[in-house]
């Protein structure tokens, strides 16, 4: 047994047919059916049965197909580690961000490591937490930079510290209390702007307090919510970090006090997939 047989046996079992799998690997369907057979024989057991249209692993062909995609990882893995280390550290990160993250990204971590590795050159995707979970996922980036919460099951994961929700608005809006933080209670009936990611977990807290809440506008980026809000057309409730002085002038925020409605940045990546050096290195700074 050898990787060339394992690639054969994981492609057949991925496409379904043994033709399907030939056709992807670029060779004719008997030699396929043939390295399967080998494989088969040397292990003394029938990895796949046939089917009318396609193919269905045995439990043997199953534990099989599991190593063996562990090991094909393993083994492509090594080989680019060999080439980063040959060629030095640099290439493109394909990174995915949400909208409310540019603060964190943007500050001296990212500086640093541009001087530390200017070599390495971005890819940037950007999207909500659920979106670069798919993108994960689908191998389209290799690291993503997401909001909790979200289900970490099949994650490797940095967080950054907690921070809390804000009510953000134009520093011209009428707001009664003058103290920097207020409690959600005091938002039950101002026009509220807010970000659909935490529509669920701001009506929950509201109705835990027996209070309807005033929503005028729901949008799908924090960004929409802070320029909504910077407008004067009501108060938008955003993660902290969300917010960045150094872009948006007129405004001004509240900190809500809220346990419940603390959240925190983190750093995704598939566990036990290979990660480039470069995203090694990002993520030693990420911390």
């Amino acid at each position: 047994m050898d990787i060339k047989q394992l690639t054969y046996f994981v492609t057949i079992a991925e496409e379904g047919t043994i033709t399907h799998a030939a056709n992807k690997l670029h060779m004719a369907q008997p030699p396929l059916s043939t390295q399967l057979k080998l494989l088969e024989d040397e292990l003394g057991i029938k990895l796949i049965e046939r089917g009318a249209r396609k193919i269905k692993l045995t439990d043997a062909g199953k534990i099989l197909y599991k190593r063996a995609k562990h090991i094909l990882e393993i083994t492509t893995s090594t080989t680019k580690e060999i080439e980063e280390f040959r060629k030095g550290i640099q290439g493109t990160l394909r990174l995915g961000t949400i909208s409310s993250s540019g603060t964190v990204l943007l500050s001296k971590r990212l500086i640093e490591f541009n001087k530390k590795y200017p070599n390495i050159k971005f890819e940037i995707h950007e999207g909500n937490t659920y979106e670069l979970i798919e993108k994960i996922n689908s191998g389209i980036i290799e690291v993503g930079i997401v909001r909790t919460p979200f289900n970490s099951q099949n994650f490797e994961c940095l967080f950054l510290e907690t921070e809390p929700m804000v009510a953000v608005m134009s520093c011209d809006y009428k707001f009664e209390s003058q103290q920097k933080e207020i409690l959600l209670e005091e938002l039950k009936k101002v026009p509220l702007i807010i970000y659909r990611r935490f529509e669920k977990i701001l009506l929950t807290e509201f109705q835990d307090l027996g209070l309807e809440p005033n929503i005028f506008c729901i949008n799908d980026d924090a960004r929409t919510t802070i320029l909504w809000a910077r407008a004067g057309l009501g108060i938008g409730i955003v993660p902290k970090s969300a917010i960045n002085f150094d872009f948006m002038d007129n405004i001004k925020y509240k900190e809500i006090n809220k346990d419940t409605l603390r959240t925190q940045i983190s750093a995704i990546w598939i566990k036990e997939r290979y990660l480039s050096m470069a995203a090694k290195k990002f993520l030693e700074f990420f911390k």
